[in-house]
């Protein structure tokens, strides 16, 4: 294979924040070559099998500190053409308005320098496109009617039990949004996708394409017009000249290339994003690149059932609540979701809980089939305390490991302490005995904030890097403000947004040049 030399822009990362940018730019007829550190993992060679698909997760060392470190590998970031949308359950709620004016509510945290209504134009566009289903009428927030193109898919167990339980104290629920076919949906690029089978390994890849993940998408889409996409290709440095990046250095097969670009787009995500720029001492003038790290409030409540409820079976959140969006005493809030669980998985979580080991192990997961759980995605204020460093450790490549520090402030105990009392008291409405709970963070968040200030941030409203010119990043670190929502669809938002200024510029550039 002959490997391009050039390219109008180079995309490092095909996860949500590269792969909706390089269909976009692609379409509008710009040479764009994306570097993606892990292979292709088509879904016909998917198995149901979790410990068969450790593959498609970042698994390379990262280092955990503070008082409530991450865990990483499995939890929290992928690796392969399509990102961490491999794993991803594919849950789809959109943020709300309130959401990106946290400090202007409340007076903590950050206010995002852009208006809802950019968001919603892109939310428009994404939904259909990756054929989300969901309810005719969503509860919650704006524009809530005929809102998705597919019908909600069935409610597994858990869904069904919390649904109950919910019922008995009042709280309203709904379908959730899932970026998963109910129905077969011809895709451009792709062919037919066909709707889900309710297999229930989503976490482990879909094998059937039904699961909108990037690959089948947007990244596929992009190919189709004729993006070139490099799996197995590391990005390993970068050249420049005074203040522009001339071009990307990777490495793949074992062998460095190099490719020069006329512009570069970060998008591999909250932890790599940051560490390669500090590895290379790029736009990181405002001192912000690393700071700011935010994880999801995650806890998860477990409890056990008389009936079967086939906890591996069907879309694993296939219902919702944001009844409790905003709590009297709470900075910003959370919204509660069912949860199907792989039975590997589950006997993990199980055994990191509750210390459980051996015979007694054995004994409690006898019962696997009639577990259900629910769990919440909750807000997470910026601290000082929270960043992202480089460690003295060299990875397998000869590069520093990342070390994450991370604590929960005071916000993130309450919003935890409240969700854990009102999720027990849901499963003990619905039936549930030996119920326990699982503390947890989820998602990789900030680290490269966007902002007008650049004493203050490292991106601009846009996802320009403040430092250069050509620079420009695209994913999840780019976010003020954790929200209290599932990221990916507003990842796949921002990543349009900025792929439509990267356009107006280039226009922009080339009027200039016909002037001269």
């Amino acid at each position: 294979m002959t490997l391009p030399t050039h390219a109008d822009v180079v995309v490092i990362g095909t996860g949500a924040g590269g792969a909706p940018l390089l269909a976009r730019l692609v379409q509008a007829g710009m040479k764009v070559v994306a570097l993606e550190a892990g292979v292709r993992h088509p879904p016909a060679g998917i198995a149901t099998d979790e410990v068969a698909q450790a593959g498609i997760f970042w698994m390379d060392e990262r280092l955990s500190a503070g008082e409530d470190p991450i865990a990483f590998g499995r939890n929290n970031s992928g690796k392969g053409v399509g990102g961490s949308t491999l794993h991803y359950t594919a849950y789809t709620p959109r943020a709300h308005p309130d959401d990106l004016r946290l400090f202007t509510e409340f007076g903590q945290g950050h206010d995002w320098p852009l208006e809802f209504s950019e968001l919603e134009k892109q939310y428009r566009q994404i939904e259909p496109f990756l054929g989300v289903s969901g309810p005719a009428e969503y509860p919650w927030g704006p524009d809530g009617k005929d809102r998705y193109r597919h019908p909600p898919l069935p409610l597994n167990g858990a869904a069904e039990l919390m649904e109950r339980g919910c019922a008995e104290l009042g709280i309203r629920t709904s379908a959730a949004p899932n970026a998963a076919l109910s129905r077969p949906q011809q895709q451009e690029g792709y062919g037919l996708r066909p709707a889900c089978t309710n297999r229930g390994f989503c976490q482990a890849g879909c094998s059937t394409g039904a699961k909108a993940s990037l690959d089948v998408t947007y990244l596929a889409l992009a190919e189709y017009h004729g993006a070139q996409i490099l799996d197995g290709s590391y990005v390993t440095g970068f050249r420049g000249q005074g203040d522009r990046l001339t071009g990307v250095e990777f490495k793949r097969e074992g062998e460095t290339h190099f490719i020069s670009a006329g512009t570069v787009v970060l998008s591999a995500g909250a932890i790599e994003t940051p560490r390669m720029l500090l590895m290379h001492g790029l736009a990181n003038s405002s001192g912000q690149v690393g700071r700011n790290f935010m994880a999801h409030t995650g806890i998860q409540v477990w409890g056990q059932f008389p009936e079967s409820v086939r906890p591996n079976k069907g879309i694993p959140g296939s219902l919702i609540s944001e009844d409790t969006h905003r709590v009297p005493g709470l900075i910003g809030g959370y919204l509660l979701q069912s949860i199907g669980v792989m039975p590997v998985t589950y006997a993990t979580q199980f055994t990191r809980g509750t210390g459980t080991w051996g015979q007694a192990l054995h004994d409690h997961m006898q019962g696997y089939n009639h577990v259900a759980g629910i769990n919440i995605l909750g807000e997470c204020l910026p601290y000082a305390h929270n960043y992202l460093e480089l460690s003295d450790e060299l990875d397998v490549h000869g590069l520093p490991k990342p070390r994450i520090h991370f604590t929960f402030g005071e916000n993130e105990m309450r919003i935890n302490a409240h969700a854990e009392a009102l999720m027990r008291r849901i499963w003990e409405a619905a039936g549930a005995r030996n119920i326990w709970a699982f503390p947890r963070a989820c998602h990789t968040i900030g680290t490269a904030r966007m902002g007008h200030d650049p004493a203050t941030s490292v991106v601009d409203p846009y996802g320009k890097a403040h430092d250069l010119e050509n620079l420009w990043i695209s994913d999840n670190s780019t976010f003020p403000s954790a929200l209290s929502a599932n990221p990916a669809l507003t990842i796949m938002a921002l990543s349009l947004r900025t792929a439509d200024r990267l356009l107006e510029v280039a226009a922009g550039q080339r009027t200039q040049q016909g002037a001269i």
